[in-house]
């Protein structure tokens, strides 16, 4: 058919619009720059009919300079740059997890120190909710004020997050010491000694480390890393890890 073929590759800006679920009007008033203040939702669904990666996802995020597109739910997300199987490299427990603090990976040590630490664990969740924590955690309050600084520091910039703000508002309603540390407004995770009760291989203390993962959506990598010759070194290589 005459004048079918495209003269350039690529989505027309219709095609575009409706793929997003938008009007051409909206998008194009976006396009121009005369609606300066777009959703989460619509810059996610944008980016969603993009196919946009984390890191275009954030340039995206910096170019309008106020909402933060709406990321892709727990269901679907993977650890970023393979570093599943890098951490599947490493002797200390170490785990993957998202803003929400989703396990996303975890290693075979990590596995075996604990359950909060299996891929689709939260974490966060697991400390406040379920009573194995306060058996687990030697000194429960560090672990759980740790954990809230953690997720406000990477929840700063995601206000706009309905996921981030149901998470909240769960954790309030069922716990009163979340709803207590969410209160405080501390920012930023702690690093420092986090002392376990393993059922089989007794009291361990490891160091706690976080590595923020870059253009990742608020990936972080956390390692718990034993003093080398320790007992709590010794009681990691006797973990019955699969």
């Amino acid at each position: 058919m005459a004048g079918s073929r495209r003269r350039v590759r690529g989505l027309r800006r219709e095609e575009l619009a409706t793929l997003a679920g938008i009007s051409s009007e909206y998008y194009l008033r976006l396009e121009q720059g005369r609606d300066k203040n777009p959703s989460p939702q619509i810059l996610g669904a944008l980016a969603r009919a993009l196919r946009l990666d984390e890191k275009a996802i954030d340039y995206l995020d910096q170019l309008v300079g106020g909402a933060h597109a709406e990321r892709p739910s727990c269901e679907l997300e993977v650890a970023a740059d393979g570093l599943d199987a890098l951490i599947d490299q490493f002797a200390m427990p170490a785990i993957v997890a998202n803003r929400y603090q989703d396990v996303l990976a975890a290693n075979g040590p990590a596995r075996a120190l604990s359950p909060q630490f299996w891929p689709g664990q939260n974490f966060l969740r697991w400390r406040f909710v379920d009573p194995a924590a306060r058996e687990f955690f030697l000194d429960w309050d560090d672990a759980t004020d740790n954990a809230v600084r953690g997720l406000r520091e990477v929840a700063g910039g995601a206000s706009d997050d309905p996921r981030m703000r149901s998470l909240i508002e769960e954790l309030s309603a069922l716990s009163p010491r979340f709803h207590e540390l969410w209160g405080r407004a501390d920012v930023g995770y702690q690093v420092g000694t986090m002392r376990v009760r393993h059922p089989i291989v007794g009291e361990i203390d490891l160091e706690r480390n976080r590595l923020a993962v870059p253009h990742s959506g608020g990936q972080h990598l956390i390692t718990f890393r034993a003093e080398k010759g320790s007992s709590s070194a010794l009681a990691l290589e006797r973990l019955p890890t699969a």
